[in-house]
């Protein structure tokens, strides 16, 4: 195997799986600003607390369930952003 060692088995909101989680941050235009990835095993909340990866966003951040937490829609909304999932915006 090429990531035997790296890669790791995790669980997404698809089930689980065995590999990387790639995280993106994307314009309004479809623009690659900036990206992460991250061992299957590690929490998706995780890339959001690097400094630099908030930074790059703002108005709105759309993500699937995995990022949801109350701790994480607060340090967003005290930054101005809104955090929206397929059940709304928080």
């Amino acid at each position: 195997m090429v990531f035997k060692g790296i890669a790791t088995i995790g669980k997404s909101t698809m089930g689980w799986f065995y590999g990387f989680k790639l995280h993106i941050i994307i314009n309004d235009k479809g623009e690659l600003l900036d990206f992460v990835i991250t061992q299957a095993n590690v929490d998706d909340r995780t890339s959001l607390n690097e400094e630099n990866f908030l930074k790059k966003i703002f108005c709105s951040l759309y993500v699937d369930k995995g990022y949801l937490s109350k701790e994480l829609a607060a340090l967003l909304f005290d930054q101005g952003l809104h955090l929206v999932t397929g059940l709304g915006i928080t």
